[in-house]
């Protein structure tokens, strides 16, 4: 059974930094992509960053691009997102999600499996 787990959601003053965790189980790591996506109350679900587990490719929305990092630990099955320099912007629940679909991008209608979410607020 496919699972994927997100952690590390917090509240956060503007400019302060988090690394959001994604462990994934279930299926084979090497041959999926995984995309983390945001979404604000009131607005869609954006894609943020996305990466292929087998060759590390990454890809970044135009609006974290800088200040969000994605980073794979095989061994752990583990996805991270480093998010840096937060605004009040990104403010959202951040999913991970798993894509056997390449390349996958930021699409979500090619990711199969998600999971339930990690909030993060950024106020002061």
């Amino acid at each position: 059974q496919v699972q994927l787990v997100e952690s590390g959601g917090d509240l956060v003053q503007p400019g302060g930094s988090l690394r959001l965790s994604c462990v994934v189980s279930g299926f084979t790591l090497n041959y999926y992509t995984i995309g983390w996506f945001r979404q604000a109350p009131g607005k869609e679900r954006e894609g943020v960053s996305c990466i292929s587990l087998s060759e590390g490719n990454t890809y970044y929305a135009d609006s974290v691009k800088g200040r969000f990092t994605i980073s794979k630990d095989n061994a752990k099955n583990t996805v991270y997102l480093h998010v840096n320099n937060l605004k009040p912007e990104d403010t959202a629940a951040y999913y991970c999600a798993a894509s056997d679909i390449q390349p996958a991008r930021l699409r979500p209608e090619r990711y199969a499996y998600w999971g339930q979410g990690t909030q993060v607020t950024v106020s002061s």
